[in-house]
């Protein structure tokens, strides 16, 4: 089997001989046809964001493809079937092991390498918003990076759930955003997201935020939360440790929430498992029917994921996902 790999921290991707994947109990070996990049990705080969220990070391975080191979405890699942699966490694390969509990069926309407845009987006929008109260009329939620692909996910499905969205991108992306269904488009490099946040709700703020930038945001988002408002952070490329006055939490009664998804176990309380149930119950058919779908940026050959990672950390990085096609 071939797949994208580096030999050490820093060196470009190379598609190489790889060991075959071998099935344990329950899981289920899939035929690549395409996976994802995730800035998770990047973090990686920069030596900043390690697999679970027992999981593959090649990159990918999701695909999409078919089933050539079923082990023993699988139920409900069968060679030939097309799927897409989270991955906690090994996308980016000919062939991945899978447990069958992370595969998803290929929703009515998309394609089969578009559907590996979805897993990972898909599931983290997911386990940010699920524990967020319902929306009343006029709940704003913000979300920055709006135009990247958890945030082109996070748009439409927090949108079809009755939030009205802002979102920060910069403003070749905007007319994307708005398509998508935000109300607000913040430009991050010429606006403060903060004065239009607060000038949109009569001064009230967002009644949740779901960030990706961490602390260099940490203190402005703070700023922009109404009372008993939620921030959610799922990523941090703006840094990992900032300041924080607890009594500013404690005057607006702010909920803080961090989250990641790869480090999560494979089945259990707060699974994986758990997520990919939930995902395919409640947001499945909001895919079926139209009202969510995935965003594609470009497509680019899995052998040339090199230029791929070195797009998607450009100025010229395309909206939504950027896939690895085979």
């Amino acid at each position: 089997m071939k797949a994208m790999q580096q030999r050490e921290v820093g060196e470009a991707l190379a598609w190489t001989e790889a060991r075959e994947p071998s099935l344990g109990p329950g899981e289920v070996l899939v035929e690549v046809a395409a996976t994802a990049v995730n800035r998770a990705d990047l973090l990686q080969r920069a030596g900043g964001y390690p697999p679970p220990p027992g999981e593959s070391e090649i990159l990918g975080l999701e695909c999409s493809g078919t089933i050539t191979a079923v082990a023993e405890g699988v139920d409900g699942w069968s060679v030939g079937a097309e799927v897409c699966a989270l991955l906690a490694g090994g996308g980016y390969a000919e062939r991945v092991a899978v447990p069958a509990t992370q595969l998803l069926p290929l929703p009515a309407g998309v394609g089969l390498a578009e559907a590996a845009a979805l897993p990972e987006a898909v599931c983290t929008v997911w386990t940010a918003m699920r524990e967020l109260p319902d929306p009343q009329p006029g709940d704003l939620v913000l979300v920055h990076g709006g135009s990247g692909g958890i945030g082109t996910m996070a748009v439409q499905m927090l949108r079809a759930a009755g939030w009205r969205v802002a979102t920060t991108a910069s403003a070749r992306h905007h007319e994307l955003c708005r398509a998508l269904g935000a109300e607000i488009v913040i430009d991050y490099r010429s606006e403060d997201f903060v004065e239009v946040v607060l000038a949109a709700t009569g001064g009230r703020g967002a009644d949740a935020i779901l960030d990706v930038i961490g602390a260099d945001y940490l203190d402005r988002n703070l700023q922009a939360l109404a009372l008993d408002g939620t921030l959610t952070v799922i990523a941090v490329q703006g840094g990992t440790r900032a300041e924080l006055d607890l009594r500013q939490l404690m005057r607006r009664r702010v909920t803080l929430r961090a989250m990641t998804l790869r480090a999560r176990p494979r089945t259990g309380r707060g699974s994986k498992a758990q997520v990919i149930a939930e995902v395919r119950d409640h947001v499945w058919p909001l895919i079926q029917d139209g009202a969510v779908r995935p965003v594609i940026g470009t497509e680019v050959p899995l052998q040339e994921a090199e230029h791929a990672h070195r797009l998607m950390g450009s100025a010229d990085a395309p909206g939504g996902k950027l896939l690895l096609v085979r």
